[in-house]
């Protein structure tokens, strides 16, 4: 059942009388199971609704209504299906105490994969699960498919039914649906002839598998050899020549790119960052596959436009390890567009370990271990907003207001992209 968290106003939900916290039963006789399920009914211009109310008297209701026209429901989010793995390099399982409690969550839930673009396994799903998918058409889907081998897959998620994807990915895209697939290279596990052979099966797929993204298993000081390494630059320098080989093989075949490295395989490789059209659209900077060259080339786009800022201003950028060479190359461009001295201080994560490069997963804590003892009046702190979630809690639950006190008077921004943060200074 899904509960109404939210009626809007002057709506046909409100000529009914519906009240928040009703919970709608069935559609049509059709179970209403999820808030997916209530947007696949509600399509219908003819509806008969069965709603439990508040205080538990049962109702049915009869509505005709135009095509398009909404019921003004808003549902409560849906519980969250978690994951049935124990994948051997599960970053969960490298969480530190006191990390934010959205951050235990172990979801592998098909309905976030189709809404928000989140990839998921696949292995809490059975046959009337994957026909689910397909009648309702969710599509596109994101996979973690990791391997196409049955044995190396199920022994990666530890999960007996893991060797089931690529029977599963046939079905969706009998189906008609599209799906974007992820590998999460991990050394001797997954790579060298594993990972030719998962890119040639799905390759041999067809266009229904719409992309791959390979990217590099990330752990922590808490799970790394437990029991899975780090790559070293010299085994993702191969993933990387693998996965451009696939690339430009399809590429000639239908147009673009379809397998692509995630920026942090180049890093580890040592290599530059390919130019923007190596990423086609561009659509997978959630997946790390293109986002910081989309940054640089974002960020390189504005330095000429920035406002000067007053005299006496330092600015300073805090990021990751990963990060910090690339804003330090830009440093001295920033000061000429601006007239402020510039600082940008590459935060080494002790509450992960050093392992942990990216500057989304850096903790209050680290963060103001880096400016806490040369914080001035006329400092302007840049943070990565990544770092923060909408409560403005970092990922080790230390509230920004907390950060803000500790290095006054100098003034904090988190930064979504520099210019923005810059022009509303």
């Amino acid at each position: 059942m899904v509960r109404i968290a939210h009626i809007e106003t002057d709506s046909i939900a409100e000529h009914l009388d519906l009240r928040i916290g009703t919970r709608i039963v069935r559609i049509n006789g059709e179970r209403v199971r999820d808030g997916i399920d209530l947007t696949f009914l509600l399509a219908d211009p003819e509806l008969e609704l069965e709603t439990v109310d508040p205080d538990g008297e049962r109702a049915f209701f009869e509505i005709e209504r135009t095509p398009g026209e909404s019921m003004g429901i808003v549902p409560a989010p849906d519980t969250v299906r978690e994951c049935a793995n124990k994948c051997v390099f599960c970053f969960i399982d490298g969480n530190p105490q006191g990390v934010r409690d959205s951050l235990w969550i172990r979801d592998d839930d098909f309905r976030l994969s189709f809404s928000y673009g989140s990839y998921v396994t696949l292995t809490n799903l059975g046959p009337r699960g994957l026909s689910r998918l397909v009648e309702q058409r969710l599509s596109p889907l994101y996979v973690s498919v990791h391997s196409t081998e049955p044995e190396i897959r199920s022994r990666l998620l530890a999960n007996d039914r893991a060797g089931e994807i690529m029977d599963q990915l046939r079905y969706l895209l009998d189906g008609g649906l599209e799906v974007h697939t992820q590998i999460v290279l991990c050394p001797e596990w997954n790579d060298g002839p594993h990972l030719d052979r998962t890119i040639r099966d799905l390759e041999a797929l067809g266009e229904g598998i719409r992309t791959l993204s390979v990217v590099p298993v990330g752990l922590t000081k808490y799970n790394v050899n437990r029991p899975v390494r780090p790559l070293r630059p010299d085994e993702a320098a191969r993933a990387a020549d693998q996965v451009e080989a696939a690339r430009l093989r399809v590429r000639g075949q239908r147009g673009h790119g379809w397998a692509y490295a995630a920026d942090e395989l180049h890093l580890i490789a040592g290599r530059p960052l390919p130019e923007q059209d190596y990423y086609d659209d561009g659509s997978l900077t959630e997946n790390g596959v293109g986002a910081v060259r989309h940054f640089l080339d974002e960020l390189d786009a504005e330095i000429p436009h920035l406002p000067a800022l007053p005299q006496g201003t330092r600015l300073r950028i805090l990021t990751g390890t990963s990060m910090g060479p690339f804003l330090r190359e830009r440093a001295s461009r920033l000061e000429e567009a601006t007239g402020c001295t510039v600082e940008v201080t590459a935060v080494t994560n002790q509450f992960y370990g050093p392992e942990v490069t990216v500057a989304g997963l850096l903790s209050g804590g680290d963060l103001l271990e880096a400016v806490r003892n040369d914080a001035r009046p006329g400092d302007l702190i840049l943070l990565p907003a990544e770092t923060l979630n909408q409560d403005d809690l970092f990922i080790d639950s230390m509230p920004l207001k907390e950060f803000e006190a500790a290095v006054a008077p100098a003034r904090v921004l988190p930064a979504y992209e520099i210019p923005q943060a810059l022009h509303s200074a």
